[in-house]
């Protein structure tokens, strides 16, 4: 075990005191208040801790505090996590960006579109071009999410039995099988729509690797950067480490809900979309990873150049995600300004952006509000912790970043 730890005073890092006490006084109105149990946020410049802050419960019923060990579930803060381990294939020529998905997973080989109608007069065609792996990084591949509830292909997972993205009784391989046999929204490449897409690239993972997908990601990922507290699952030692879940209200409070069934040993279902568990010294250290362009502490899992390429934008166009808003979580105003590259959005016009942004920033969050990002203008990284799922986009995010900013003097 690891525990992250304040490593320098902040003024040396040039952040203002008085204003990271403004950012803490903000999130803990926030826990005293009932909108959160609990709460850790960690800043960093030039990859030193230089403000670490928890407050709050991770059990608010058993009383147990927030601290810096705490595990959380950070659900699709794995995507970028399952985006490195394949670019590590990539970059070992197991893999190509431009590989047809279909070359290593057989049942994407006559892909779908969707053409017009709904229910029993939905209309499909064939794909004009194949399904690609860099469709899948990118969210560009056509997939979609049972919940979204605004598309008829939206319809057909939901009738598969995907409101979870997991079909019922199947492991990966049989659930990716069921998306492949639903037509996708789009031609391939076109349009950007968030989805199940990285659970297509866990399984692609495993085919390519030989290897279950959580060995796959420890083996590539977890342990070279030393995340120790990083899995699928959490095993008796750690049970009581791990953060409760909550659910936010209609009154705008939380109670606690169930969550992934992370004590219950090793999952049938491995959801290299969400299905990880991490410590902040485990995120850190993959922030880390990213900050420096591939290596840490000696240990190099990417090249600089593919670091460089994860982080680009590349939405069709150059376009940012506030572009294709016709579809749900699209038309948010944060999304103004953002784009997407391999695993993580990237600020690709800060005069855009609802919050303060630099230019090439990049990260992503979970569905229970946690988020990271690294600002390599201002040698920044930032995580924050909680764990509660909102009913709705969390404004919380926005409120950070500022806060977060008006802190960085040097």
């Amino acid at each position: 075990m690891a525990r992250l730890r304040q490593e320098v005073d902040p003024s040396e890092a040039g952040l203002d005191e008085k204003a990271l006490d403004r950012l803490d006084r903000h999130l803990v109105q926030e826990v005293d208040e009932g909108r959160l149990p609990g709460f850790l946020v960690a800043v960093a410049r030039g990859g030193r801790v230089a403000h670490l802050t928890t407050h709050g419960h991770r059990d608010v019923a058993a009383g147990r505090p927030v601290e810096p060990d705490t595990l959380w579930r950070i659900y699709s803060m794995t995507k970028p996590v399952t985006t490195v381990a394949a670019l590590t294939l990539v970059e070992e020529g197991r893999l190509s960006l431009d590989d047809p998905v279909a070359d290593h997973l057989p049942a994407f080989a006559e892909p779908r579109v969707y053409a017009g109608g709904s229910g029993p007069d939905l209309v499909t065609r064939p794909a004009e071009s194949p399904l690609l792996v860099r469709h899948l990084l990118t969210h560009t591949a056509g997939l979609t999410f049972a919940f979204y509830h605004c598309h008829p292909v939206d319809a057909l997972y939901r009738e598969a039995g995907l409101d979870s993205s997991v079909a019922p009784g199947e492991d990966l391989a049989g659930t990716v099988d069921v998306y492949a046999s639903l037509p996708l929204q789009f031609e391939p490449g076109t349009q950007w729509n968030y989805s199940v897409a990285t659970n297509v690239l866990g399984r692609l993972l495993e085919v390519v690797a030989g290897q279950p997908l959580d060995e796959v990601i420890a083996e590539r990922v977890l342990r070279p950067l030393g995340m120790a507290d990083a899995g699928f699952w959490v095993d008796d030692a750690r049970a009581d480490r791990l953060s409760e879940l909550y659910g936010e209200t209609e009154d705008g409070g939380i109670t606690p809900i169930a969550g992934l069934p992370l004590r219950d040993g090793r999952p049938r279902f491995l959801s290299g979309s969400g299905g990880l568990v991490a410590s902040a010294h485990d995120v850190h250290r993959f922030m880390e990873l990213l900050r420096r362009r591939g290596e840490v502490d000696g240990v190099r899992l990417l090249s600089p150049d593919t670091v460089d390429l994860m982080t680009r934008n590349h939405l069709p166009g150059g376009a940012d995600l506030r572009s294709f808003g016709s579809r749900p979580a699209h038309d948010e105003p944060g999304n103004d300004g953002v784009g997407f590259g391999l695993g993580v959005s990237v600020v690709i016009d800060p005069s855009r952006t609802r919050a303060p942004s630099g230019l090439g920033t990049y990260g992503w969050s979970g569905v229970a509000t946690t988020t990271f990002w690294v600002d390599p203008g201002r040698d920044l990284t930032v995580q924050f912790m909680t764990q509660v799922r909102p009913r709705s986009s969390h404004p919380l995010y926005q409120d950070l970043k500022r806060l977060v900013h008006e802190a960085v003097v040097g």
